[in-house]
Parts: C-alpha cells; structure tokens; sequence
C-alpha cells in the first residue's frame, strides 16, 4: 500500500508528542534515575523536533507573521508557567530564577538564534536579507522592556538590592504587558509587510544548485483540518518539552553541583531547552531565505518572555515568599549592553553577512562561559 494512504495518526510527529506526554505523566514529580534520564532526553529531542513540524504546519496555513508568533507565544506563556511553579515550590534558591531565565532567553535568542539564524542564511544563499523597518522595531521593543525590567532594578533605591518595590514592579508589568501587545498589534496589523520575507535578488543558478522554488516547498497546501490538529499537538510537543524539562531539572541540577558550575546555570540550560523548537524553526527557515521568520523568532520569543513572564511574576509575588531579584549583575549589564549595539549594527542594514552571524554567536558563546566561570 503507498505511504500516502497511511493514516497521518501514525506518523511520528503525532506518535512522538503521545509518548512524550505518557512519560511526563509517569515520571512527574518522581525521582529518576540516570538511565530514566538518558530516556526522558531522548524523547524530549523527539518531542522538541516534532513541535517544530507542527509550528511550520501551522504557520503555514495561517501565514506570516502570525505563523512565527503563535509559536513564539506558545513556547513562552508554557515557559512563564515553568517558572511560577519552580518559583511556587522551590526555596531560597529561586528567588533569582525569573531573573536568571528571562536573561537567558534574552542572550539565547537575540544573539543565539539570530546569530546562527544569519550565519546559516549567509553561508546558503551569500548574504542574509531581512527587512530593517520590521526587525528595528521589535530589536528596539526588545531593548525598551530588557532596559525596564532586567536594568533598572539594579539602580532603583525603593527596595534593598536589584529588586523592585512592589509599585515598581507593577509599573514595570503593566509597561512590559503594554510594549508587547503594542508590538504584536504592529505586527499583525497595518504594518505586518514590515515583518514578511524579503525576495532574494536573482542570481545565476550554479551547476547541481537546486532551483529556488525549493527554498518555498511545503508539499502542497495545508487543508484547516490538519492544521487544527498541527496547533493541537503543537500545544501538546511544548507542554511535553517544559515538563520533560522541570522532570530533567533535578537531574541537571545535581551534574551542575558535581561539575562546580553556579547554581544559576540551571536556568541558563531550562532555558535552552525550552528554546530549541524556535531554533530548530528559525534555522530551518534561513537554510530557506526565509531569514525574516528566523528574527521574527528570535526577537519575539525574547519580546514575549519579558512582556509575559515579568507581568506574570507579578501577580504571583502575592503568594510568593521572599524577595524577587530582577536586577542584573555588572557582567550581565555589559553583556546586554554590548548584544544591543551590536544588534542595532547588525540590523540597520537590513542585511547581514556570515561576519554578524559570527560576531553575535561569539557573544552567546561569552554569556555561557561567563555563566560556567563568572
């Protein structure tokens, strides 16, 4: 019988979420062992590839830029819920947690993902073209609620050390809930070409080079039916990959108290787990000159990790006991500094060369080894 009558429910983009979940569900809150582990990664990597499929489903039918949001907001609001209850049910050793998280989001995301993101889309079609209206805008929003929340906490003298008082934080809530829905208003809405791929200019086709139309291919449109399934277990693949991860977090914890790492990595690597889908996603879609996609990615996820996340701390600061610590230290200042000039270089043009591609992962690169050796 050909493949193409196989029912779609035993493909293994289905089959992977429904094992991921049935694993989730066994394993939550248990102890596991180190060959338990060895398994539960296994399926997460399956899980987190299997929601970048239905990501790429769903954006298909919906369009851009809706396509890379709703992906970019899912990841995030599953995220944000990762971090109240670690925060809800840890100790002491949380009150850094949200602050630690979103900074690693910020730093993997502006720098990571668009940094391999250009340098991916450089190397495949000789220059990486995106639209400088579009990505100015969302870098500079980036900037704004990076600035308000992660920034000023450390300078502010209402509350002992970099934490806000409690009108602080919710000025900062309500600011960083307001720059993001304006944002995504923007994006969706009168200027949403700002945020569409750019054409690549047309260039003689080298011998074997496949043709362009290749860069587009999605095998034929996508009826409504398989793309409410797609969101459906797309919904699912990101509960099973922040699950699988809080499941791993124990098991992580004690290699980075083994290793002598700060315990403040922890977040560093939730963070990059939580982040491969967008990254697979946005790497896939510069090998496709789709760059534009690739940074509506990367600069919304980090939009949407501040813009969610902090007014969700917020209201969960009333049960929460202890302090909040928002405030960056002076290395992560520099850090974040340094990410938005360059951000700002990199984009302006509206072009990149595998050089800012480069430039922005060997800032990445910096951020994770100043987290290991601070």
């Amino acid at each position: 019988m050909s493949d193409s009558r196989r029912s779609p429910f035993l493909s293994w983009t289905v089959i992977a979420p429904a094992i991921a979940l049935v694993l989730l569900v066994l394993t939550w809150g248990r102890h596991i062992d180190p060959v338990l582990a060895v398994v539960i990664a296994a399926v997460l990597a399956a899980a987190v590839l299997s929601a970048v499929h239905h990501a790429e489903v769903v954006a298909h039918r919906v369009g851009e830029p809706f396509g890379s949001l709703v992906l970019a907001v899912a990841v995030t609001v599953i995220e944000v819920a990762l971090i109240v209850t670690l925060m809800v049910s840890g100790g002491g050793d949380t009150d850094s947690l949200a602050r630690d998280t979103v900074f690693a989001a910020v730093m993997i995301t502006t720098n990571g993902i668009v940094g391999i993101s250009l340098l991916v889309g450089a190397l495949r079609h000789g220059m990486a073209l995106f639209n400088p209206e579009g990505t100015g805008a969302a870098l500079a929003t980036v900037a704004a609620l990076s600035a308000l929340s992660l920034a000023l906490p450390t300078f502010t003298t209402s509350a002992p050390g970099p934490e806000f008082s409690s009108t602080q934080l919710t000025f900062a809530a309500l600011a960083s809930l307001v720059l993001y829905l304006l944002f995504v208003s923007t994006q969706a809405g009168r200027h949403r070409d700002f945020f569409l791929p750019v054409a690549l200019p047309e260039a003689p086709r080298r011998p074997g080079q496949p043709e362009r139309p290749e860069s587009e291919s999605h095998a034929g449109p996508t009826t409504a039916r398989a793309a409410y399934l797609s969101l459906v277990l797309l919904l699912v693949a990101l509960v099973d990959v922040v699950g699988l991860a809080k499941v791993e977090s124990h098991t992580i914890e004690d290699a980075v108290a083994a290793v002598g790492f700060p315990q403040s990595f922890v977040g560093v690597i939730i963070a990059l787990l939580v982040l491969a889908p967008e990254t697979l996603a946005a790497v896939r879609a510069a090998h496709r000159h789709r760059v534009q996609i690739s940074l509506n990615l990367a600069y919304g996820s980090a939009m949407a990790s501040i813009g969610l996340t902090i007014p969700a701390i917020a209201v969960a600061t009333v049960w929460l006991k202890g302090p909040l610590l928002l405030g960056l230290g002076a290395t992560q200042l520099v850090l974040l500094g340094l990410t938005v000039v360059v951000s700002i270089l990199t984009v302006v043009p509206g072009r990149a060369t595998r050089l800012q591609g480069g430039v922005h992962l060997v800032l990445l690169a910096a951020f994770v080894f100043l987290a290991i050796n601070p």
